[in-house]
This record gives C-alpha cells, sequence and structure tokens, in this order.
C-alpha cells in the first residue's frame, strides 16, 4: 500500500516480473497482471486478512504507518 493512494482500497502485488493492482473488496485485479496460481494464493490470503487490509488502508490514507500482516504459512 502507498499513503494517499487513490480510491478504491487496494493493494499492490508482485511475484516475480509481475505486479498487479488488487481490489481489497472483491479481491479482483484492478490493473496489471498476476500467473494464475499466484493469484489464487494472493486472493486467499486476502480473504483471510481482509478486515486487517482494510484498517491498514484507512491507516495510509491518514499518513500513519500500516502493520504488518502474516503471510500465508
Amino acid at each position: 500500500m502507498f499513503f494517499n493512494d487513490h480510491a478504491p482500497p487496494h493493494f499492490h502485488a508482485r511475484y516475480g516480473e509481475f505486479e498487479a493492482t488488487i481490489d481489497i473488496g472483491t479481491l479482483e485485479v484492478l490493473e496489471g497482471q498476476l500467473p494464475g496460481r499466484a493469484l489464487k494464493l494472493i486472493q486467499e490470503w486476502g480473504m483471510i486478512h481482509k478486515e486487517e487490509l482494510l484498517q491498514d488502508w484507512r491507516l495510509c490514507r491518514e499518513n500513519a504507518a500500516p502493520a504488518r500482516i502474516e503471510p500465508l504459512s
């Protein structure tokens, strides 16, 4: 996430040379692309951490540091 980023609430994901912007509400790709398997893992992680992602989005919009969110185990 980036401070004071544009709506809708989203996060940026990278995998190798691929990069995508993911909508927090729908977990769909807004821009860019990721390989299918990587996208599925990111969507799974996003479902588990949706509330934390939204809280971090709010923090970033207020120019506050976001909290760390655990990766998939």
